[in-house]
């Protein structure tokens, strides 16, 4: 399967948040690095959040970036993350990583992995991105992106890899509520 890229990814409902993680691979690789302990949607959001209230989202920038000054950023009202101190340095680690790693060019991740084994190692090596976010990464390169690499790391169970609208945004978190709440009843 060739590599595409389509015109927006569903998972904010906000069309120019929506937009720009498909236009822009760096921030792709922000809202997953946000995506956790909030809404996909909040997390997902924060990239433009970011490129709005910092006026870039260019790794090398952001990577020399003041550190206080990103603190600040994130902390604005409304907070980019519910951690913003936390997710401000992560973020900023993440851009160090893309920035001496990848020239800048976060899309190298992806697109320059030998297979599905490099690519995992290449994404498992990004500040933030456990197995997890490796695995739903994988699956919305692989279903969203059309990255061959990433077609094996695409795990069998519905991923945001799935979403292709806002509907199905809802119906996939409205699963993994579902999923989470049967695992605490099971654990009780």
């Amino acid at each position: 399967m060739a590599a595409t890229r389509p015109d927006r990814l569903h998972f904010t409902g906000n069309d120019e948040a929506d937009e720009l993680l498909a236009r822009e691979p760096f921030a792709l690789l922000v809202g997953f690095a946000l995506d956790q302990q909030v809404p996909v949607q909040t997390a997902f959001a924060g990239p433009l959040k970011l490129k709005q209230r910092l006026g870039t989202l260019e790794p090398a920038e952001i990577a020399v970036a003041d550190p206080s000054r990103l603190d600040e950023v994130f902390r604005e009202k409304p907070a980019i993350h519910r951690f913003p101190g936390n997710m401000a340095r992560r973020v900023q680690d993440l851009a160090a990583v893309v920035a001496e790693d990848y020239d800048g060019d976060a899309e190298r991740v992806w697109s320059e992995a030998a297979d599905g084994a490099d690519l995992r190692k290449r994404i498992a090596a990004l500040p933030g991105f456990g197995e997890m976010k490796v695995k739903a990464l994988g699956a919305v390169l692989a279903k969203r992106f059309g990255v061959d690499a990433a077609q094996e790391l695409a795990p069998k169970h519905p991923t945001l890899g799935d979403v292709d609208s806002i509907e199905a945004l809802e119906a996939y978190q409205a699963k993994k509520r579902a999923y989470k709440a049967s695992m605490r009843a099971a654990k009780a």
